[in-house]
């Protein structure tokens, strides 16, 4: 049996995470099948788990950015991140702190829905107190790094009362209109069970999840819509996972285990107004006298979804708030420290966008027109299905001048921000964009060969046919899509592609954040990096000097064509500069340039 954490640490936050994604993912169909509030488009499961799988791939980057020999790369790869991680630790471990705060970051960009942002501001409510509680514990045992934190279990248990508490709290104040019957519910009895019981952490978190299962089997009497569809509350049926996870972590076993047909198979009695209530089976329908009621929505709401994350200051984000009420519903705003996630239900979705664009700079924007699928894809009322295309291609960007570079030559793009890759859920998103009987994926990123791995096999699994390229880096990428022809067989466009991306060697300029040991020697915080084909190779004190150092070595094994793609902190001559140095030394040699935007890395380089 391995082993389970005695006290909540880093450790004990990477198996909650891990543990919570494996759940939401096992219960994610059967809370896509109830979801009728407040809006029945049977999302909310999958929002859930694309929610939690970017929190948890955060934690797991703080974990890998923490090990001990990491060269000078920071934890998601240079081309991901935009900045090199030079952090050296004696332990390998972050601390609980670096861990919950990851985590809460982790679900704030990657919040799905009314549900996964909801789930958002649980877990920054929860990061706040037990980030400041491990750093109290840290300081007390004279230590920094994780392996001190929580020793005292008794300490552990009252600091995870006060994160449900804070969790339930701060959830209520991100919601415009709270209504009772929804996951705010459940995690309030959650928060209120937690507080009345004394013990460690795994005591507290059963608490918890006894509270919120009671309170989830209350549901359907405390919301109509939910009593006429014969079910409990979707979202939270998705936190009672989440908490299971979270009692499975300190105790080693799950909750709901042993139970027929799953944790929330039980009786429900004594329901205001719902007469006949017999019991909520397995898959979280409830039994009105003796018939399973079907699903259907509550009253006609507004026609879009829209949802982004926006750079904004808190006075901002407060008259925004307002304004976004007016227009809609369902309106969550969560998040803080100049980082927000806006969701809201409106009818006029270019004002809701503006709105945002009024309070500060929202980006990932997206707009969801109910029933009809994405709204920049889907087509009007009324209009048939369009056609599948045969073949498209799919890839990761790291900035917005490449999504549009990509984009002109036909791709599907996914935008990868630095230090916030894409989960497995938005390639899968990007496939179904693509609208492609064959898709060919191009990951861009070292890092993300696990989560494309996932991704293709999901797509797979919905019928359509899936080559997975792994490309390294975006101008691996470019060369690939160089030499796509959708009209010749998929087997040879895919071989095609594959040996134009393995003929091309990449590199990178970056600057480090901090000393640390790497390939070419030691570097400080500030020393500008050349990077080959993922290694450090060159360190050096002026970005135009080091980039032309770097593409003397990758050209003096021979190449026919330098690719440049230039992020927005480069220095504006270092393009002619570099070119200049082509055209001079290496005859036969063609060199191109592009602008890639707020890619991470000041330079990208490619040498086919």
């Amino acid at each position: 049996m391995p082993q389970v954490p005695q006290t909540l640490d880093a450790l004990a936050v990477r198996t909650w995470c891990g543990l919570a994604l494996e759940a939401l993912g096992r219960a994610r169909e059967e809370i896509d099948a109830i979801n009728v509030y407040p809006v029945a488009d049977g999302d909310t499961g999958t929002n859930l788990y694309l929610t939690l799988e970017s929190a948890a791939a955060a934690v797991e980057a703080v974990f890998a950015g923490y090990e001990t020999v990491t060269g000078a790369v920071g934890p998601t790869g240079p081309a991901a991140s935009g900045a090199v991680s030079t952090e050296v630790t004696g332990t390998g471990l972050p601390t609980l702190a670096d861990a919950v705060r990851a985590m809460a970051h982790g679900a704030l960009i990657g919040a799905r829905g009314n549900s996964g942002t909801i789930l958002a501001q649980l877990l920054r409510g929860m990061a706040q107190v037990l980030a400041a509680e491990g750093e109290v514990d840290g300081a007390a045992g004279g230590e920094t790094d994780g392996a001190t934190d929580g020793e005292s279990a008794h300490t552990d248990g009252q600091a995870l009362r006060l994160a449900l508490r804070q969790a339930a709290d701060s959830a209520r104040e991100a919601v415009a209109h709270p209504v009772e019957g929804t996951v705010l519910t459940v995690a309030t009895a959650a928060a209120e069970a937690a507080t009345g019981t004394e013990g460690d952490c795994g005591t507290v978190a059963c608490a918890a999840y006894e509270g919120a299962r009671a309170a989830l089997m209350a549901t359907p009497g405390q919301l109509a819509v939910l009593a006429r569809a014969g079910v409990v509350d979707a979202g939270g049926r998705g936190l009672l996972a989440v908490l299971a996870a979270l009692a499975e972590t300190f105790t080693g076993e799950s909750p709901g285990a042993g139970r027929v047909a799953g944790e929330v198979h039980t009786r429900v009695n004594g329901m205001d107004g719902v007469s006949g209530v017999d019991r909520v089976d397995g898959m979280g329908r409830v039994d009105v006298n003796g018939v399973c009621v079907d699903s259907r929505p509550g009253e006609e709401g507004p026609a879009f979804e829209v949802t982004y994350l926006l750079e904004a200051e808190d006075a901002d984000v407060a008259r925004l708030r307002a304004r976004l009420d007016r227009l809609g519903n369902s309106l969550v705003v969560v998040g803080g420290d100049g980082l927000w996630n806006v969701h809201v239900h409106a009818d006029d979705a270019g004002a809701a966008v503006e709105a945002g664009v009024e309070a500060g700079r929202p980006y990932r924007i997206r707009i969801t027109h109910f029933g009809l699928g994405d709204a920049h894809t889907a087509g009007a009322a009324g209009r048939p299905p369009r056609e599948r295309a045969q073949r498209a291609v799919v890839a990761v960007v790291p900035g917005e001048g490449l999504a549009g570079l990509y984009a002109e030559a036909g791709a599907t793009t996914v935008l990868a921000r630095p230090g916030e890759p894409p989960a497995s859920g938005e390639l899968v998103e990007a496939v179904r964009r693509a609208h492609a009987r064959e898709v060919v994926l191009l990951p861009n990123d070292a890092d993300l060969r696990h989560t494309a791995a996932a991704a293709a096999e999901q797509a797979r699994t919905e019928g359509v046919r899936v080559a997975l390229i792994p490309t390294r880096s975006a101008v691996q990428g470019i060369a690939a899509l160089a030499v796509h022809e959708p009209e010749r067989r998929f087997d040879e466009d895919v071989v095609a592609m594959t040996s134009a991306a393995g003929a091309t060697r990449y590199a990178e300029v970056a600057v480090a954040e901090r000393q640390s040991w790497t390939m070419a020697g030691i570097c400080q915080a500030g020393d500008v990096l050349g990077l080959i084909d993922g290694d450090v190779a060159v360190i050096g004190s002026d970005i135009t000097a080091t980039a032309e150092t770097v593409l003397d070595r990758m050209l003096a094994a021979g190449g026919e064509m330098v690719t440049l793609v230039l992020g927005d902190d480069a220095p504006g001559s270092i393009a002619a500069h570099l070119e200049a140095r082509v055209r001079e030394s290496y005859l036969a040699v063609d060199t191109v340039a592009y602008r890639g935007g707020r890619q991470g890395a000041l330079l990208l380089i490619g040498v086919e």
